[in-house]
């Protein structure tokens, strides 16, 4: 099932998630540089959540963001 993507900032951590479902204790850690956390499906591998630290001070220092990963990004059906 697809999920939708939920991004949430913790202003006292200066920490963006983005998540693609609910972060649970099985996921594996990888670090993509830049302190940008990948959480993985241990299964899959595939990104379900990010961490990026420090972001407003990344947003204050640099005109551009990036995140290194791809995406395929598709619009939800809304439910009428």
């Amino acid at each position: 099932m697809e999920e939708k993507l939920t991004f949430r900032y913790e202003q006292e951590a200066d920490i963006l998630y983005i998540d693609k479902r609910q972060p649970y204790s099985e996921q594996e850690t990888e670090e993509l540089g830049d302190d940008i956390l990948a959480r993985l499906n241990p299964k899959t591998r595939e990104i379900e959540n990010l961490e990026v630290l420090f972001f407003s001070t990344r947003l204050m220092t640099k005109p551009l963001f990036e995140i290194p990963i791809m995406a395929n990004l598709r619009l939800v059906a809304t439910q009428i």
